[in-house]
């Protein structure tokens, strides 16, 4: 999210969905002579993930560093105690 303030984000979990939030603000720049301009694109977005039901809805974190958001969905006791491994034969 390059660009954006992390205060402008917002990131919620409601019944099974992860919602993510936000807004950008509209910046041009335009300079003489040997002419830059900077157009980018603003206004407000909004994105849903369902997530799966191995997800421990009370442990998601969500930090903002450099233009990145980086969600971590942690999975449930329950689902980390279920894995079963699978022999390979041949």
């Amino acid at each position: 999210l390059p660009g954006i303030e992390p205060k402008g984000v917002e990131v919620s979990v409601e019944n099974g969905v992860l919602t993510l939030k936000g807004s950008r603000e509209f910046e041009k720049a335009t300079e003489g002579e040997t002419y830059h301009r900077v157009e980018r694109a603003y206004g407000s977005f909004e994105r849903s993930f369902s997530l799966p039901t191995n997800v421990d809805r009370d442990r998601i974190d969500a930090t903002f560093k450099n233009g990145v958001l980086a969600i971590t969905l942690p999975k449930t006791e329950k689902a980390k105690k279920e894995t079963k491994k699978i022999p390979i034969k041949g």
